[in-house]
């Protein structure tokens, strides 16, 4: 069958410039990729896609090109044409462009769509790496919170092999060279017109193998394990603070270093105190005498129990403030204060003689009932 002109099939001049045939052969190859056609056209993509691919393979190297000019498809080597390109599942034919980089450089930005990589001889092997993190959740009180403490939790997560320190090979032995991919890390495979290369399935990249593994972790290089890990707690931590316990997650891959472990904490509701940043708040209840006569009453901080003086005619909802009285700073040396907001707490029953005095007292304060003065005082 009579082979169209390599210019045709690119829809370029014959003294377009290799720019120019770089950027017509990009066009069209994403456009007929048969990866990115519907179903019924793949079976026409792909001859469209071989054809315009064989012609850049020549148009694009300079002394192929020549060849091309001077004497046709005559001029070229048969190793060049679509049909024994892509019989060979190894490209070996474009073995020169590729080693060039020509390829590599009009595709790159095919391959970034299409989601693979150009098929080149460079080595991936991977070494070791850092093992994963770990999160663990503690809850604690918020008397904790206040002063710090210690904690111990377990956890059950990958350590290293301590028998074979991470190889994965039996003690006395050593990694042969992985078959799959002959010690490269990766391997090459044929799809369609293009070489793709991916990490190697059998050594995961190492371009290595276990030969005999090792009786503990069997060939892993790691092993699962329970452990108990002390965690010191900062005075002043709040809910959401994380602690991070280095080198305390997985272990790493191949004798890598171990990831950390974030500790997540939760700082538990309180019954009397509620907890705002670094202040905290307490609500306290004052008898009637007190709030009118004044005083001084007991009130409960997370350290002990202070005084606080209370002035006469104080009135319900009142809030007084105890300076540093509150919760340390986690981040810095300042300490929050305690809010302490008072409310006078009626007796739910009175004494004939309680009653006697307070009637006493209404009358002495001009009051023409009873209960009036001590709604206007007391808000009751």
């Amino acid at each position: 069958m009579t082979k169209r002109d390599y210019y045709e099939i690119l829809s370029v001049s014959k003294s377009a410039s290799a720019d120019e045939i770089k950027k017509a052969y990009r066009n069209l190859a994403m456009q007929f990729h048969p990866d990115r056609v519907a179903a019924d056209k793949k079976k026409e993509a792909e001859e469209r896609f071989k054809e315009i691919s064989e012609a850049y393979a020549i148009l694009s190297d300079t002394e192929k090109r020549k060849l091309y000019d001077q004497y046709g498809h005559a001029g070229i080597d048969n190793r060049y044409t679509s049909e024994d390109i892509f019989r060979n599942a190894d490209f070996s034919g474009f073995q020169d462009i590729f080693q060039s980089g020509g390829f590599e450089d009009v595709f790159g930005d095919i391959f970034d769509i299409f989601g693979g990589g150009v098929g080149t001889s460079r080595s991936r092997r991977t070494g070791p790496s850092k093992g994963s993190d770990l999160e663990y959740h503690l809850t604690i009180t918020l008397e904790e919170a206040y002063k710090g403490c210690e904690k111990t939790i377990e956890i059950y997560h990958t350590q290293t092999c301590t028998v074979c320190r991470g190889s994965g090979a039996k003690t006395g032995t050593s990694k042969k060279t992985c078959p799959t991919c002959k010690g490269n890390g990766a391997v090459r495979y044929a799809r369609g017109f293009f070489s793709l290369q991916q990490t190697c399935p059998k050594c995961g990249g190492s371009g290595e193998i276990v030969g005999t593994p090792c009786s503990e972790c069997s060939g892993r290089g790691k092993v699962k394990k329970q452990s108990k890990i002390t965690v010191k707690i900062p005075a002043g931590v709040d809910t959401g603070n994380t602690i991070r316990a280095k080198g305390q997650g997985e272990a790493g891959e191949k004798g890598g270093p171990a990831g950390d472990l974030y500790i997540v904490v939760r700082v538990l509701n309180h019954k009397i105190f509620r907890r705002e940043k670094d202040d905290i708040y307490i609500e306290v209840p004052i008898g009637y005498a007190t709030a009118a006569l004044g005083g001084e009453i007991s009130v409960p901080t997370l350290e002990d129990n202070v005084s606080m003086k209370i002035p006469s005619g104080t009135e319900s909802n009142k809030i007084f403030r105890l300076k540093g009285k509150g919760m340390p700073s986690v981040s810095s040396s300042r300490v929050g204060d305690e809010y302490v907001k008072v409310y006078i707490n009626p007796p739910e029953s009175l004494t004939s003689r309680q009653k006697e005095l307070l009637k006493e007292f209404g009358n002495i304060s001009g009051e023409k009932t009873d209960e009036g003065v001590f709604k206007k005082i007391f808000g009751k």
